[in-house]
C-alpha cells in the first residue's frame, strides 16, 4: 500500500514556499506575457495536488516537470511573435516544396498538399485525423511507462524531448514560416497575427460534426512556426527510445503512429514535406547531441541528480 504523507519533513515549510512561489509566480508572470487563462490555474492545480498528496504523486510531479517547462516555454511564444524579428517565408518556401516535391495534378505541377486537398477522402479525413491526435497521448503515455519501469531512461527521454523542442524553437525565430494553409487562404501576403486554423482537420470535426481540433488550434502559439514540423519529431524519438529498450511488438505500434503523422501533416495542409524532413533532422540531431553531451561530466551527474530525485 502507499505509504501516505505524515511526516512533517514531507509538509516542511520550505516545500510550501517553494511550491508557493513557483504557483504564483508562474500565475503573475503568464498574466503579463500572455494573459490570464483557466488553463493556468488547472496546471497550477494539479501540480500542487499531486505535490502534497503523497511521495510517490509528488515524484511523479517533479519528473513530468520537465514537460511541464516545454508547455510552459510553448505557451509564452504568444508574447514574442518570430515574425517581429525576422522575414517570414511564404512562397520561396512554397516554390521549394513545389520545386522538389511537386505531383502532376491535370497537367499542373502542384505540392503534396494541393494534390491530396484535390484528392481527399473522408477515409483518409477520419484517419489522419486520429493520427494527428497521438502526437500528444502516445509520446505521454511512453514516457509514464518509462516513469515506471526505468527511470533514467525516463529522464533521458523527456531531457531529449524538451532539447529538440528547444533546437526547433530555435529554428523558429531564425526561419519563420508559413504553413501551406495559410498559402491557400490568404497567398503569398503576409498578415501579422493570422489566428490559427484547422485545416484540412476540419474535416475530421465536420465529419463527427464536433470542434475539436477547431479548439485546439485556437490556442496555438504562433502559425508562422511551420518548420520544422516538431509534431513529425516526437513520435520519433519515441520511436528511437522504443527500439532502443527492445519493448517487441509495440515498436510497429510505434512505427506505424510515426508514419502516420508525417503523412497527416502533409494532407492536412498543416506542413510541406519540407518541414515534415525538419522536424526529422531535427530529432536526430537532438538525439544524436544528447547522447554524445550524456557521457560528459556534467549531464552525466545532472541525469543521476534527476533519476535520484524520482526513484
Amino acid at each position: 500500500m502507499e505509504e501516505q504523507p505524515g511526516t512533517k519533513d514531507f509538509y516542511h515549510r520550505s516545500f510550501v514556499y517553494a511550491a508557493l512561489f513557483v504557483s504564483v509566480g508562474y500565475l503573475l508572470l503568464s498574466k503579463v506575457l500572455v494573459g490570464f487563462k483557466t488553463d493556468q490555474l488547472v496546471l497550477v492545480f494539479i501540480f500542487n495536488a499531486l505535490f502534497f498528496f503523497s511521495k510517490a504523486t509528488r515524484k511523479f510531479i517533479l519528473g513530468f516537470s520537465i514537460f511541464i517547462v516545454y508547455w510552459v516555454l510553448f505557451d509564452y511564444m504568444k508574447a514574442f511573435p518570430n515574425y517581429r524579428y525576422n522575414m517570414v517565408h511564404i512562397q520561396d518556401l512554397y516554390e521549394a516544396e513545389k520545386r522538389i516535391f511537386g505531383i502532376n495534378l491535370n497537367g499542373l505541377i502542384v505540392t503534396p498538399n494541393e494534390f491530396w486537398k484535390a484528392n481527399s477522402s473522408a477515409f483518409l479525413d477520419v484517419l489522419t485525423g486520429l493520427f494527428y491526435l497521438m502526437w500528444v497521448p502516445v509520446p505521454l503515455a511512453f514516457a509514464i511507462y518509462l516513469f515506471f519501469k526505468k527511470k533514467t531512461e525516463f529522464v533521458h527521454f523527456s531531457l531529449v524531448f524538451v532539447w529538440v523542442n528547444l533546437l526547433g524553437f530555435v529554428v523558429y525565430y531564425l526561419f519563420p514560416a508559413a504553413p501551406p494553409w495559410y498559402v491557400q487562404t490568404h497567398g503569398f501576403n503576409f498578415i501579422a497575427g493570422t489566428p490559427g486554423n484547422t485545416a484540412g482537420l476540419a474535416r475530421f470535426d465536420h465529419f463527427f460534426n464536433i470542434t475539436l481540433f477547431k479548439g485546439i488550434y485556437s490556442k496555438g502559439s504562433n502559425v508562422f512556426a511551420a518548420m520544422p514540423s516538431l509534431h513529425s519529431a516526437y513520435p520519433l524519438i519515441v520511436v528511437y527510445y522504443a527500439l532502443k529498450n527492445k519493448l517487441g511488438g509495440i515498436n510497429v505500434f510505434f512505427i506505424t503512429v510515426m508514419i502516420g503523422i508525417w503523412f497527416s501533416a502533409v494532407y492536412s495542409s498543416h506542413h510541406y514535406c519540407l518541414d515534415v524532413l525538419a522536424g526529422i533532422t531535427c530529432a536526430i540531431l537532438g538525439i544524436v547531441s544528447f547522447q554524445f553531451l550524456v557521457k560528459k561530466a556534467p549531464l552525466k551527474h545532472f541525469v543521476a541528480y534527476l533519476v535520484q530525485k524520482i526513484a
